[in-house]
């Protein structure tokens, strides 16, 4: 049954064409040592936890888990018009992946980081995804990166009405799509867990400004443009320019 209640979901970055969702209390029921941020959005997703997982994910990066506070899965399940259980586990997979910290008898905390984790981070991701970009640019052929274009668009379209969420998964699709060319699973996993952490918002800034996105897409429109051109100087330029711009 939860199954069927779940289709509204927090804070989410779902197309307007997704089906109409089943209403999500106003008011959530259970502690909670935060006030309940606004309405959610519906996302789509074939199970509850999956969706749940999801939509916390979008929660996280549009700012609507607030870095710090501490969130009880009896009140988010409320709002979900889910049980506890579905999203205890959504957030105990976060607790694994370094988004949150489980608080006994509380529920859990949303981490705090600062400037200098998202710096390490965009060094380790630049270690892993500037060489093979590199790489890329003289082996794959014009056809290929033409293919690539309604990804770029994604990013500047989510940029553009300031979408923090679906920003990100069009950002992290457009990089694993480039990364993918390269035959290597492996490092496509890696680097898609080091760019879901980097987006993570910061302690005393959660929210990533709207300028920024903008000019983030644009870096993506323009490296494309440069590797459908093979203009090597320019992508090796553009790429590491792209990096450089998270370290702060």
């Amino acid at each position: 049954m939860e199954q069927g209640r779940a289709r509204e979901a927090y804070g989410t970055a779902a197309p307007a064409t997704a089906p109409a969702a089943v209403r999500v209390p106003e008011q959530a029921r259970g502690e909670h040592t935060h006030s309940e941020p606004p309405a959610p959005r519906p996302v789509q997703r074939h199970s509850v936890r999956g969706q749940i997982l999801e939509a916390l994910r979008a929660a996280l990066v549009d700012g609507r888990l607030v870095p710090g506070q501490v969130y009880s899965a009896p009140a988010l399940g409320a709002r979900f018009g889910v049980s506890a259980t579905p999203v205890r586990e959504a957030m105990q997979q976060l607790a694994v992946e370094g988004a949150v910290e489980v608080v006994p008898n509380r529920g859990f905390r949303v981490s705090e980081r600062g400037p200098r984790e998202l710096a390490e981070l965009a060094e380790v991701r630049a270690l892993i995804e500037v060489p093979v970009m590199l790489r890329l640019a003289r082996t794959v052929p014009p056809g290929t990166w033409c293919s690539l274009r309604p990804l770029a668009d994604a990013t500047v379209a989510a940029a553009a009405v300031g979408d923090r969420a679906s920003y990100a998964e069009s950002d992290r699709a457009f990089h694993g799509a480039v990364l993918a060319l390269c035959g290597n699973e492996q490092l496509v996993t890696v680097a898609d867990e080091l760019h879901r952490r980097s987006q993570w918002p910061l302690e005393n800034n959660p929210a990533t400004r709207r300028a920024d996105l903008l000019a983030d897409a644009a870096e993506h429109t323009a490296l494309l443009d440069a590797l459908i051109a093979q203009d090597l100087p320019v992508v090796q330029s553009l790429v590491r320019e792209h990096f450089a711009g998270a370290e702060l």
